[in-house]
């Protein structure tokens, strides 16, 4: 299946040589204008589709997109290679939606508004939330073991090869925990002008039950399905089965790489890791559990149900 429609190659190819051509300017220029050209790219892609797929990383977004590419398969009699990218689906069938998949970091930087989502108005949005602890810890083990040295400079986390231990990482307001609770309450303050079109599913609510977190959203977004099609796209997705996938390099694909590990004899280079509800904990001293549980309690809005542990 030829996974990318001609405007997404187009965009990336025109993006690589605009940024060839400007090399020989500072790096924090290069930085800003890469991610002015990708936020341009999402929004010109926000227009079409027909639902958002929204979630900071590490929030449990792979699982949910391989059970709903599973679902989606299933449900419209699709090739089963490939994940869901964009509108790869709705180009084989067009009763299969266009769904963005976005993080809002880099369309924040394009249209300016830096505080304000209202450019999702209108939209249907499915909203991953996990615990901020939770994901500061895992994504220090992305940062540290999977992320690729440009992709670490172009989203401000600390340097490729930098020395960082994992308190010092979780508590940096620029891409610890600080910075989580910030995006969490913008789209607490954001829920009143979304209404019914914003739906918000907690990852911990999905690993108690992931057929009923699938059931809401597809019913959220249109796309119902059978208690038969949501059945089976939880259990292609179930955790045992996605981990023996990833060491294996089994399963689909996404942007054209299978889902691997940094390093098979790693497990925290894997990225399906453990995916331990308040694992946080295992990492750090009480004295620095409790300064990370202040983070949290003190600042998040208690909408999303992440209060004392």
């Amino acid at each position: 299946m030829f996974n990318a429609s001609f405007p997404e190659i187009r965009a990336v190819a025109l993006r690589h040589i605009a940024l060839g051509s400007v090399a020989f300017l500072p790096r924090d220029t290069r930085i800003r204008l890469e991610r002015r050209m990708r936020g341009r790219e999402e929004y010109r892609k926000l227009q079409d589709a027909d639902w958002v797929l929204m979630s900071w990383g590490k929030s449990g977004r792979t699982w949910f997109r391989v059970m709903m590419s599973r679902f989606y398969q299933i449900h419209f009699d699709l090739p089963t290679e490939h994940m869901l990218e964009f509108d790869n689906y709705h180009r084989l069938d067009p009763r299969a939606p266009r769904v963005l998949f976005s993080h809002n970091n880099y369309m924040r930087d394009y249209l300016r508004q830096w505080d304000s989502l209202a450019h999702f108005r209108g939209k249907r949005v499915v909203l991953l939330v996990r615990d901020p602890r939770d994901v500061a810890v895992s994504q220090y083990f992305q940062w540290r073991y999977r992320m690729r040295p440009g992709k670490k400079a172009l989203n401000d986390y600390p340097p490729h090869g930098a020395e960082v231990d994992i308190f010092e990482f979780v508590s940096d307001p620029a891409c610890g925990i600080p910075r989580i609770v910030d995006y969490f309450n913008g789209w607490a303050r954001a829920m009143p002008m979304m209404g019914d079109d914003l739906c918000t599913i907690r990852y911990e609510d999905m690993r108690a039950d992931p057929g009923a977190a699938l059931e809401r959203a597809m019913r959220h977004v249109g796309t119902p399905g059978t208690e038969e099609e949501i059945a089976s796209a939880r259990d292609y997705a179930a955790y045992e089965n996605m981990k023996k996938r990833e060491a294996t390099s089994e399963g689909m694909r996404a942007s054209g790489q299978r889902v691997r590990p940094g390093d098979e004899g790693n497990p925290d280079s894997f990225k399906v890791r453990r995916g331990k509800i308040g694992g946080y904990r295992d990492y750090f001293t009480p004295d620095q559990t409790a300064a990370i549980d202040a983070m949290v309690e003190d600042r998040l809005d208690p909408v999303f149900g992440y209060g004392t542990p």
